[in-house]
């Protein structure tokens, strides 16, 4: 097994999350410390907590839990492109494209931890 880089979800979560903050410098400056802050954070998450889990993966149950993380990181991180289209921060199209990816990131997520004896050390 290669490194976390390797694995499709992280490298699918990380393009996601760097679509999220080239999109989101466009945002208005009131949102900085809010929506921006929000939706950078969580969308980051999913990418760190499937790198933790992968180290940790020796241990199921440690390796499900941060998968587990990393699924309701991507769900929070709907929640705000949620925000941002009903601001109108963001259109339709790109909503529809960013929400779309998060459901692949969340569907490999629950492969992941539906079948960690495939991805951990000792299996």
């Amino acid at each position: 097994m290669g490194t976390f880089k390797d694995l499709i979800v992280y490298q699918k979560a990380f393009q996601l999350a760097m679509e999220i903050f080239n999109i989101s410098k466009r945002f208005p400056e009131d949102e900085r410390f809010a929506l921006i802050s929000q939706i950078r954070r969580s969308s980051r998450s999913v990418c760190s907590n499937i790198s933790e889990g992968y180290r940790k993966r020796d241990y199921e149950a440690h390796f499900k839990c941060k998968m587990t993380d990393a699924d309701m990181e991507n769900t929070e991180t709907k929640v705000w492109l949620d925000f941002a289209l009903e601001c109108k921060y963001i259109d339709q199209s790109t909503y529809l494209n960013f929400y779309k990816k998060s459901e692949e990131i969340g569907k490999l997520l629950s492969y992941m931890i539906n079948n960690p004896k495939k991805f951990i050390w000792n299996s």
